[in-house]
């Protein structure tokens, strides 16, 4: 039995991640365009997508981009779940350069140094930008410390603390790093699925619309579903043939949409998502499998650059031009993302 996604599928996969992540990040921001259900669940926002579907215009696309583009975070957490697997444990199907998996203390410590790499030069630049443009945050000493350590997720009132507001992610990677090494790391896969359900299942315990929900999903329980599935699909490999992808792909579309629908079903829609990532990676054409690549490639600096790009840029779409402002957003962040993992390359590498 193979792995499910081979090194170029998970780099394509990345890829599309990123697009929908950095494009998101710029369209839900937009004057009268739905915005998301991400961290809590608003009947009014699938309303507001029903009705742009039903009376579609030019618009659409920056209504589907902000509305369903936070779903490459799912994605994201899949593939990290699936390399760790790959990378540290044993099997016969798995990565046969797999690397020993130390002490806890070593392990978080050579992780949070990575993310810190990743994330400490974005926000650097990223705060000169912000005092240099109009609206720029008010930083509170907690709020900094709180960032360059990465546990501000578990602050109250997140939604006003972490700025940029996407660097929420690295707390939240923190966490799973932690909560693979001491509680799922070579277990049974009995813990992972029940870690899945406990934490899914928390949240109908909780309002739709309540801060409550809110800073629940900005920590490892609200990611543990798409992650927990990375886990499994990387121990328990399969083969899916072209044609069961593409059925699993539009069955995925379908349900994504669907389920988007309801409180109980939105919380398994990143299964959906999943799976429809890691079926379409593995039926797209060569000549849209390279350039997806090339962008996983750079993901990880065109993660942290983009808010940088949308703090100078976005006024232009706030005017009126709004697809000439995304335009020039897409190839701004993209070739300063390039800039960026050219200077990542050259910062020194955290020891394990």
């Amino acid at each position: 039995m193979t792995n499910l996604l081979n090194r170029q599928q998970c780099q394509a996969l990345r890829g599309i991640a990123i697009i929908g992540i950095f494009l998101h990040n710029y369209c839900h921001w937009l004057k009268g365009i739905v915005r998301e259900n991400e961290y809590q669940y608003f009947e009014r926002n699938v309303s507001g997508l029903d009705g742009v579907m039903a009376n579609a215009d030019w618009n659409l696309p920056l209504h589907l981009l902000s509305f369903f583009g936070h779903y490459g975070v799912p994605l994201f957490l899949f593939l990290s779940a699936y390399g760790l697997v790959l990378k540290y444990e044993a099997g016969p199907s798995l990565s046969s350069g797999r690397a020993p998996l130390k002490g806890s203390w070593r392990f978080v410590r050579y992780h949070f140094l990575k993310l810190f790499k990743m994330m400490v030069a974005g926000y650097v630049a990223f705060v000169l930008v912000d005092f240099i443009t109009p609206h720029h945050h008010h930083y509170q000493l907690l709020d900094i410390v709180a960032q360059l350590l990465m546990f501000n997720n578990v602050l109250p009132d997140p939604d006003h603390i972490i700025w940029p507001g996407p660097y929420w992610f690295f707390g939240l990677m923190l966490q799973l790093y932690i909560v693979y090494r001491l509680l799922l790391y070579r277990r049974h896969w009995g813990v992972t699925v029940a870690l899945m359900v406990v934490c899914t299942l928390a949240q109908l315990l909780m309002s739709p619309e309540s801060e409550a929900l809110n800073r629940y999903r900005y920590n490892f329980m609200g990611g543990m579903l798409p992650f927990g599935l990375g886990l499994l699909c990387a121990r328990f490999p399969m083969y899916l043939n072209k044609t069961y992808c593409w059925v699993f792909a539009l069955a995925s579309v379908l349900m994504i949409y669907s389920q988007s629908h309801n409180y109980f079903s939105w919380l398994l829609v990143p299964l959906f998502v999943c799976s429809l990532g890691f079926t379409i990676v593995k039926v797209l054409p060569s000549w849209m499998m390279r350039p997806l690549e090339w962008m996983g490639g750079i993901s990880g600096a065109l993660f942290v650059c983009h808010p940088i790009t949308r703090k100078i840029l976005i006024p232009l779409s706030h005017g009126g031009d709004v697809y000439a402002g995304l335009l020039l957003y897409t190839v701004a962040s993209i070739c300063l993302a390039w800039l960026f993992s050219e200077l990542l390359k050259r910062m020194p590498s955290p020891k394990y």
